[in-house]
């Protein structure tokens, strides 16, 4: 799990409502069932008629990466790499038929499966970079649908805003109602505000984040192979990778 975007958030709402006490306010004034209903409502209404099914599900899921994000290790794949090479330069290229057949990555299985086959350097770059940049794509997007809630929540906190000062006016004679309209009207904005740059944008760029760690260690493993591949020395492939992991 990582902890640091659970201490993130934790901060965040704990500054926000440490700050309204701070100036005398209280937890109650912050808790308005009609702003969270039009705010999260909202943003939720408009994220779904401006994306696709399988976006969104796809945005959903990868949202535990900003808790639970996949494990991405360069280190660990330098040293894949390396054995590779090593039992590439002793056996030949047929010699990686095993791992091929027992590599839990299905990125550097099929990169060890074209090694195996026989597969031209320029074929192997090309099949595996359109794998690379079309999983990096739909990844992106699935951020962007955080991006769009962040893009959207304030403006609608806006409208919630406006709704609670209709209800003020409309009912200036009863005092008794305007409380409830000012709190609408103030809280729907916080509410909105809030939610986009405590939740939605920093999720969208952990996610992209993690996106760009991920086709970093895919990238390498992609120069590991075509360098295998070429034949060159093993000493010459783990310098050219660690660079990967220096930059």
């Amino acid at each position: 799990m990582d902890i640091l975007s659970l201490l993130g958030i934790i901060l965040a709402f704990a500054a926000l409502l440490g700050g309204n006490m701070l100036e005398g306010g209280t937890l109650a004034s912050l808790f308005n069932l009609p702003a969270a209903l039009i705010v999260i409502g909202g943003t939720l209404a408009a994220t779904i008629l401006q994306t696709s099914a399988g976006l969104l599900r796809r945005a959903f899921s990868q949202a535990r990466w900003v808790f639970f994000p996949p494990y991405v290790g360069l280190e660990e794949g330098v040293g894949k790499v390396m054995d590779w090479s090593v039992k590439a330069r002793k056996q030949g290229l047929l010699g990686l038929e095993g791992i091929a057949e027992k590599e839990p990555e299905p990125f550097a299985r099929k990169g060890l499966q074209l090694l195996v086959d026989g597969a031209e350097t320029e074929t192997i770059r090309s099949v595996l970079e359109v794998d690379l940049e079309s999983r990096e794509q739909r990844d992106l997007e699935a951020a962007q649908v955080f991006e769009a809630m962040g893009g959207y929540s304030p403006t609608i906190g806006i409208i919630g805003a406006v709704m609670g000062l209709i209800q003020v006016m409309t009912n200036l004679t009863d005092p008794s109602t305007l409380g409830a309209g000012i709190a609408t009207a103030f809280v729907a904005t916080i509410y909105g505000v809030a939610l986009a740059n405590l939740l939605f944008f920093p999720v969208a760029n952990k996610m992209r984040e993690i996106v760009r760690r991920r086709s970093r260690y895919e990238d390498m493993m992609i120069d590991g192979i075509i360098a295998i591949a070429e034949g060159e020395n093993p000493r010459s492939i783990e310098m050219r990778l660690r660079g990967f992991i220096q930059s």
